[in-house]
């Protein structure tokens, strides 16, 4: 009975999120707003300035959250969180750049500039502890490497951007990006860690509460980004055939890492809750952090293509991982049940 209530527990956990969350459903929200009232003269720099105060607060926080003995303790198993960072910064940066090959005619040059942004960002944090947990994976270890991917991110991202960029002839970003990353992104979070043993408890409680802050400043950067857009001519320069190519460019992406992570951690030895962790700590991308980290890096551009593509891929990482992490989840349930019979018909 156990098992069966797990089974339909799961099936019903896939299903809210493969359909799509509040969240996303607020994403949709906001481009819709942004094109129709989009910001723009001394709005829109004073609604800058919110932006950048409300990001700075949204990294205090993940500092203020994070704590040192997760940190500490997940450093002990280096060989998951090194294949987890190799995957994140390095194979996802290479197929980018093998998407380059596409023509301009098929992907256009700014929607692909997006898709390259995102193979360079970090793994997301929530939803990589989520659905590590409820496939039965390594949930310790994927705190500790979701986190460290995007504490790392904060120095490898703005990097990997300026080399990747540059390499393909697109330009690339001067260090006075890095340091603008440094000063608003690092540095509060920073402020959080040395805050975090006499704030930590607390903050890590009301979480609920919290959580405007957190999703109130994304969506503040994606209206500014998406109002910049939209007056500069977004949606008359992208045609719905565009965007469906960039779709089937974020699920193709998603696809190749996904099998890699899941049949290469077999190969280099891994259990099956580690293999569970490396395929979704491994094949997620970050969009708290990619949407300000871009809206850093690609100061004064537009940036509504650049983030779009991220967008996409948020919500169609969520829905196919949702049906990884039930499929993960039910051969458990199978793999427990044929043990019991086993035991069962054992003799004592």
């Amino acid at each position: 009975m156990g098992d069966r209530t797990m089974a339909i527990y799961c099936r019903e956990t896939a299903m809210r999120r493969f359909l799509p969350d509040t969240f996303t459903i607020l994403l949709i929200c906001t481009v819709i707003l942004a094109s129709l009232f989009p910001a723009s003269g001394s709005f829109a720099a004073y609604f800058g300035v919110a932006t950048d105060l409300a990001i700075a607060a949204l990294f205090f926080l993940h500092g203020a959250r994070l704590s040192r003995d997760v940190v500490i303790a997940g450093l002990l198993h280096w060989r998951l969180h090194l294949v987890i960072l190799l995957t994140t910064f390095g194979i996802f940066p290479l197929l980018g750049l093998g998407l380059g090959f596409i023509p301009d005619s098929i992907l256009p040059q700014p929607l692909y500039l997006g898709i390259l942004f995102l193979c360079v960002l970090p793994s997301t944090v929530q939803s990589s502890i989520a659905f590590t947990s409820m496939a039965g994976g390594n949930v310790p270890a994927a705190i500790c490497s979701a986190s460290a991917s995007n504490i790392f991110g904060m120095f490898l991202t703005p990097l990997l951007v300026g080399l990747l960029f540059s390499v393909g002839g697109h330009g690339g970003f001067s260090f006075d990006a890095l340091q603008q990353i440094l000063l608003q992104l690092l540095a509060p979070f920073i402020v959080g860690q040395i805050l975090q043993p006499w704030i930590g408890d607390w903050i890590r409680a009301k979480k609920k509460i919290l959580m405007p802050v957190d999703r109130g400043s994304i969506l503040m950067v994606v209206y500014l980004a998406f109002s910049t857009a939209v007056v500069e001519g977004l949606w008359h320069t992208f045609s719905l055939a565009d965007i469906a190519v960039v779709i089937l460019a974020d699920i193709l992406l998603l696809a190749l890492v996904v099998l890699l992570t899941m049949f290469g951690s077999r190969r280099l030895g891994f259990n099956k809750a580690d293999e569970i962790t490396i395929t979704f700590c491994g094949s997620k991308k970050s969009l708290a952090s990619g949407v300000p980290m871009a809206n850093v890096i690609f100061a004064g551009q537009s940036i509504g293509a650049i983030v779009l593509p991220l967008m996409l891929f948020h919500q169609i990482q969520l829905m196919a991982c949702a049906v990884i992490a039930q499929k993960y989840a039910a051969a458990a349930a199978r793999r427990a049940t044929e043990q019991q019979i086993e035991d069962a018909a054992s003799p004592a």
